[in-house]
């Protein structure tokens, strides 16, 4: 216990001693000045520091050996040093060295918010928190482990004794003081920290894929006709919701990139031509970039800064031109674009300007996530470019305003650093950079259920950032629109089947209608005992099934295109359900079941409606509705160094695991993502000629 004087050291040191069924040591240095006190009527001398640091730390010494499992100290020789320099502007140098030198697992730095209690020993009542800030300093100066505590009596013993059973349990995970410290400080629970190591350690069940969902078997077919059907009804009943678009939008463009960095890492310019390099490397990105990079809506903009810092590019050969511009586009220098995230990138060339994605969003939200003349757009971004963001997004909104007539308001959040994930090596211990410190990596984008919690809205379309286009937008917006009917229509059904059963009038024939429709249109088995359950039993199984959020997924047709699809899964208990499943959730060495998923009719573009409210209009808990064993186990290397590491449950499969799962086949048009920049030369993100 660490602290400016009078601030509940003694006090907590007791209760926690007797919380953890142990011993605690008192200060010293109160009963040896108090005797000297009491004897003579002399305050304390710099000469009595030493022995007051002797008699703490034999008393220590001492305690040990009768202490179970932890010792609870009342003060420290930090403490003694503090004071030294405060009354005496001076600490002898022994004291100093001993203060450092003497470990604890952990501080706790008492707060200044308890009531000053005077006695014949304190002083300077009056400077607490300028003390307060000079203990601090002292254990950021000496590197120690600290945690500071602040509440009332009753707070302070609740959360040092929760505190002190995580730090056990830390412990017992390979985990030191400074380890347990940042897991702290990023609000980390250690039990999940403790989930995470036995999954990295015995790994992830995987799935059991029962088929593949296919038209008319989990996959629903519409046809225009329907879907303009379904687009009008979700006009009419859309000024009554408050709508909200939700972008995933925080990664880098590192992989769109890719090619193109290992050009530049590999490349012997001057030793070999770019043409022998793409044989030499099999590469056939490279060359449709740079056959066609004139297309591209930045190569004007990269061609006249490569102009400009390189005066003598007219005069080079194409190789070197080609890699000077290669150079300009990537460099940190310059544009620097794939360390740069995909929303700020231009993607579009239209006639009076280049376009980036959030434009795109930005006119999108407009056409089909709009109520009552007001459009609510959210992005997670990362910190570090949220200004960049809001430079675009300032410079763009009002144009769009004014010709959409729609108020587009626009948030941002960022993922959550308790959120993130530790690694492990390979022999499934903590996992260590060169300077002995735990490795942290963002949990993946299943992360992000966290932020998709927060939003107050009553219906949300998810779309990924990269996946806008520059023709066509009418057609994107009728197939929008078309999902978010289909969502209400589900979503009305399921209201007033959820009114029905808190209805004490409610009939067997209304149970059975209600149990129709759950096998018949939500594709959900009913237990083959419910037969058998009582009346009231029968309500509650019924309102467990239906009390959930509900997405409605829109899919298009499976052109190769890497990613996971829509699948019958089969549960521990044998019942299936529809799910969106990833390859790195399949058992690759059981044949069957690499069979089954690579008979996927289907694509998951990432294209989803959702209510997360439930009939009360109260939103849902949407942690509650993850499966945390959906995850996945990635491998990872830092300098050189291989580690694991436990990716939460994917956004859109895990994360949403046990919501109400509707599959509706939606036009290819839909779905044109960039995954590598060749991907902005195919015809959606072209201008039309």
């Amino acid at each position: 216990m660490y602290g400016p004087e009078s601030t509940g050291k003694t006090t907590i040191a007791a209760q926690l001693a007797q919380e953890f069924n142990t011993i605690w040591i008192p200060e010293f240095a109160r009963d040896y000045l108090q005797d000297k006190w009491n004897s003579k009527q002399e305050i304390c001398t710099p000469d009595d520091l030493i022995p007051i640091a002797i008699g703490q730390t034999k008393l220590e010494n001492d305690a040990l050996v009768q202490a179970n499992a932890i010792l609870f100290c009342d003060t420290t020789l930090l403490v003694t040093k503090i004071f030294s320099e405060i009354y005496y502007n001076h600490c002898n140098h022994l004291l100093e060295k001993a203060a450092k030198k003497h470990k604890y697992d952990l501080f706790f730095l008492t707060d200044v918010d308890v009531a000053w209690e005077a006695d014949d020993l304190r002083y300077q009542p009056s400077e607490r928190e300028n003390t307060l800030a000079i203990f601090e300093k002292a254990l950021i100066d000496f590197e120690k482990p600290y945690i500071k505590l602040s509440g009332n009596k009753e707070e302070r013993l609740e959360k040092a004794s929760q505190i002190v059973k995580d730090f056990l349990k830390a412990k017992k995970l390979g985990l030191n003081s400074y380890d347990f410290i940042k897991i702290y400080n990023r609000n980390i629970n250690i039990d999940t920290v403790e989930f995470q190591f036995n999954i990295l350690k015995n790994g992830i069940p995987k799935i059991n894929l029962d088929r593949a969902a296919v038209k008319n078997d989990g996959v629903i077919t519409i046809s225009e006709e329907e879907a303009k059907y379904f687009s009008n009804f979700f006009d009419e009943k859309k000024n009554k919701l408050k709508l909200k678009k939700f972008v995933p939008a925080s990664g880098a463009a590192s992989r769109m990139f890719k090619f193109l960095n290992e050009f530049l890492n590999e490349f012997k310019l001057g030793e070999e031509s770019i043409n022998a390099y793409i044989n030499r490397k099999k590469e056939k990105n490279l060359p449709l970039f740079l056959v066609a990079k004139e297309k591209f809506p930045f190569h004007k903009e990269v061609l006249d800064v490569t102009k400009s810092r390189l005066p003598e590019y007219e005069s080079w050969e194409k190789d070197t031109k080609d890699y000077g511009f290669i150079k300009t586009l990537l460099s940190p220098k310059h544009f620097d674009f794939s360390n740069k995230p995909k929303g700020i990138l231009p993607f579009h060339q239209y006639e009076d300007h280049t376009a980036t994605a959030i434009e795109e969003h930005l006119n999108e939200c407009a056409h089909y996530a709009s109520s009552n003349g007001k459009s609510f757009l959210h992005f997670t971004v990362s910190e570090e470019h949220k200004n960049d963001f809001e430079a675009i997004i300032n410079g763009i909104k009002e144009k769009i305003e004014t010709k959409s007539h729609v108020n587009i308001n626009i948030k941002y959040s960022f993922q959550d650093k308790s959120t993130d994930v530790i690694a492990v090596d390979l022999d499934s211990n903590p996992f260590r950079d060169e300077n002995d410190a735990i490795i942290f990596r963002p949990g993946g984008h299943g992360a992000l259920i966290e932020n998709l919690n927060n939003l107050n809205a009553d219906i949300v379309f998810i779309k990924n950032i990269d996946n806008v286009i520059q023709n066509h937008i009418e057609t994107i917006a009728l197939y929008k629109k078309a999902l978010g009917g289909i969502l209400i229509q589900y979503q009305e059904a399921i209201f007033k089947y959820m009114k029905m059963l808190n209805e004490s009038t409610i009939s067997n024939e209304e149970l059975n209608e209600i149990v129709n429709y759950i096998k018949s249109k939500l594709n959900i088995a009913i237990k083959d005992d419910f037969v058998k359950y009582t009346k009231e039993s029968k309500i509650d199984h019924l309102q467990t099934i239906l009390n959930r959020p509900i997405r409605v997924c829109g899919m298009v047709k499976n052109e190769g295109e890497p990613g996971g699809g829509p699948f019958w899964v089969i549960d521990k208990k044998g019942k299936t359900f529809l799910q969106i499943i990833e390859s790195s959730q399949i058992d690759t060495k059981d044949e069957k079941q690499v069979k089954i998923f690579e008979s996927a009719t289907h694509f998951n573009p990432v294209d989803l409606v959702c209510g997360v409210k439930n009939y009360h209009g109260q939103k849902f808990d949407l942690s509650l509705f993850t499966d945390a064993n959906s995850g996945f186990v990635v491998e990872k290397n830092h300098k050189g160094k291989p580690y694991k590491a436990f990716e939460l449950p994917g956004l859109w499969n895990g994360a949403m695991a046990k919501w109400l799962t509707i599959f509706v086949e939606v036009p290819l048009i839909t779905f044109n993502p960039v995954k590598t920049v060749n991907d902005l030369l195919k015809p959606a993100h072209q201008p039309i000629e």
